[in-house]
């Protein structure tokens, strides 16, 4: 009687950890978003202005292919939302070309043809 007892309780907390990690993984989307992005100021300044967009957990660039990570909540943003913010910054973001105003904002060295001599990188 005791073992059934035992068993019941262990199913009845492996189940409760189940539901939890699912539901878990049902609140976080993570997108991969190609962007314009030459430098590590580029990097910089895209992922300090995505930490400021309502549900975004996480972002992370590389550099070396420009795709800028995004851990978000579904909730609270969506990807329309996280292309936007990055085509305000300056940037494109994927098909989305970047805002003019935005574009303009940015330092030579990070827009698309200020980088041709391969100096004035930071």
């Amino acid at each position: 009687m005791k073992t059934n007892v035992f068993s019941l309780i262990a199913a009845f907390f492996l189940l409760v950890g189940l539901t939890a990690w699912t539901s878990a993984d049902d609140k976080e989307k993570e997108v991969k978003i190609k962007t314009s992005a030459v430098c590590e100021m580029c990097k910089e300044r895209i992922e300090r202005n995505l930490a400021f967009e309502k549900g975004v957990r996480e972002s992370n660039l590389n550099l070396e292919d420009k795709v800028v990570t995004v851990k978000y909540n579904p909730k609270k943003t969506d990807v329309a939302k996280i292309k936007s913010n990055i085509t305000k910054t300056g940037y494109d973001a994927d098909e989305v070309a970047a805002d003019a105003k935005g574009y303009d904002k940015l330092p030579a060295c990070c827009k698309k043809d200020g980088h041709s001599d391969g100096k004035g990188h930071h």
